[in-house]
């Protein structure tokens, strides 16, 4: 197996990795997410699920970029992973819209559907160390083998780090307004913070 053999296999090989890890955490995501009610988890089951399917986009794009020059493209298929961070691109403007809008809606109402659990803690934290380690391997291989493609799911999940401490954030909020049994002024600001964390994840 050649030098460009192994980089083709390698890549693969993180974009595998990297689609699984999507699968899992959208998966936990959007059931403790549903049991809770929790706009904050939701927004980042809808993100952990566009992270799925750009996962499996960048998956395709280095297999795609990987085939050799022919006759419709004589310069090889490498423009298949910048196409891929297009559309990671794109995909991930759709969802900032949808958290917005449902964010201002509750807001909007007052209303804070949110059911205070542990377990939101427990998600977002997972979220958080399993993010932290598929950047560090997206960055490693993209920097070997100059792939735009991991490169930009690299950022993409580092961004992801940050928007789920957030969230932790404000579930953790949510459940101490009613752990500690707040006064009803502080606990009405706490119990809002879940909606906020979900605009701020948009931002």
């Amino acid at each position: 197996m050649n030098v460009m053999d192994n980089g083709a296999s390698e890549k693969s090989r993180a974009a595998m990795l990297s689609l699984l890890a999507a699968l899992g955490l959208t998966s936990i995501k959007l059931a403790v997410g549903l049991y809770t009610n929790s706009l904050g988890i939701l927004s980042e089951a809808l993100h952990s699920g566009l992270d799925l399917l750009a996962a499996a986009l960048t998956l395709a794009a280095v297999r795609i970029s990987a085939k050799p020059a022919d006759s419709r493209h004589p310069y090889g298929h490498g423009k298949a992973e910048n196409l891929s961070a297009l559309a990671q691109t794109v995909l991930l403007f759709a969802t900032c819209a949808w958290v917005v809008y449902e964010g201002v809606q509750r807001l909007a109402s007052g209303s804070s559907p949110v059911v205070p659990s542990l377990w939101g803690v427990g998600v977002m934290a997972i979220s958080m160390a399993v993010d932290i380690n598929r950047v560090r391997v997206l960055r490693r291989v993209a920097k070997n083998f100059n792939s735009q493609a991991l490169e930009a799911d690299a950022l993409h999940f580092s961004t992801d780090i940050l928007s789920s401490a957030v969230v932790l954030v404000g579930v953790l909020a949510v459940w101490l307004a009613q752990a500690l049994q707040l006064p009803a002024p502080i606990s009405r600001v706490l119990s809002q913070a879940d909606t906020v964390a979900a605009l701020l994840v948009a931002a």
